[in-house]
């Protein structure tokens, strides 16, 4: 059963056209990767189908378990069952890393608190009473992040560029959490630049100029990785220095 339908999507910004005609589809409980040059629309993707400001007018549907999206905001989006992991999460100024995991949670208790955050590899005492600032680094607050989304238990959980601006460690907890997600049967959608990434997922997507061009098991599309490229007709629409089009 498809859990999220793409349908013929075409979004301009700036007069260019990131988005165009896109379709795909994702199955219930399966993990994707959307792979593509800079410019291709990954993350335009991504904020398109989490509803954010700006790129809600679009021609074309997006379905949710069978609902059109279109006229639905974020928090009717996130509270569908749909949540984004951003690519540099957000700070929050006077919120509390346990506050910050609770205001989502599917289960409200200190358990849940201790069981995500060390499901992110990071110790419950040291963490749950930090402040979402500046004095956590980039990695940990990747971390944090997860972990919130791990105790909403989603049913679609889109990352993009996962392995951005962390270490190793980070990235291995990360994995960790896109195994645990596959257990919990949440879909996963994996926005990436990155092989190591992608061999994370059991099936991919190729885009570019804001088209799918190629897609299926993850070894097919691992041949992007190893050519820069695949041969097409597209034409470079937008250019691949488009600094809307990522």
């Amino acid at each position: 059963m498809s859990i999220l339908e793409v349908k013929n999507i075409s979004l301009h910004l700036n007069e260019q056209t990131i988005l165009r005609d896109l379709n795909f589809s994702l199955d219930d409980g399966g993990i994707y990767a959307v792979i593509g040059p800079n410019g291709a629309g990954k993350s335009t993707l991504a904020s398109t189908v989490m509803g954010l400001s700006g790129y809600r007018e679009h021609s074309g549907d997006i379905l949710f378990k069978g609902q059109s999206l279109k006229n639905l905001s974020i928090d009717q989006r996130a509270r569908l069952g749909i949540t984004l992991a951003w690519q540099e999460p957000a700070r929050y100024e006077g919120l509390t890393v346990e506050a910050f995991i609770k205001a989502g949670a599917a289960e409200n208790n200190d358990h849940c608190i201790e069981k995500t955050l060390d499901a992110v590899g990071l110790e419950p005492d040291r963490y749950r009473g930090r402040a979402m600032d500046k004095t956590l680094s980039g990695g940990e607050r990747k971390r944090i992040e997860l972990a919130s989304i791990l105790a909403a238990r989603p049913e679609l959980v889109i990352m993009d560029e996962p392995d951005s601006g962390i270490d190793v460690e980070a990235l291995n907890k990360i994995f960790d959490a896109i195994q645990q997600f596959k257990e919990m049967n949440t879909t996963v959608l994996l926005i990436t630049h990155s092989l190591t990434v992608l061999e994370k997922a059991e099936y991919a997507f190729l885009i570019c100029c804001g088209h799918v061009i190629d897609q299926g098991g993850v070894d097919k599309i691992a041949g992007y990785f190893r050519n820069k490229c695949v041969p097409c007709d597209h034409t470079n629409f937008p250019s691949a220095s488009s600094p809307t089009g990522e």
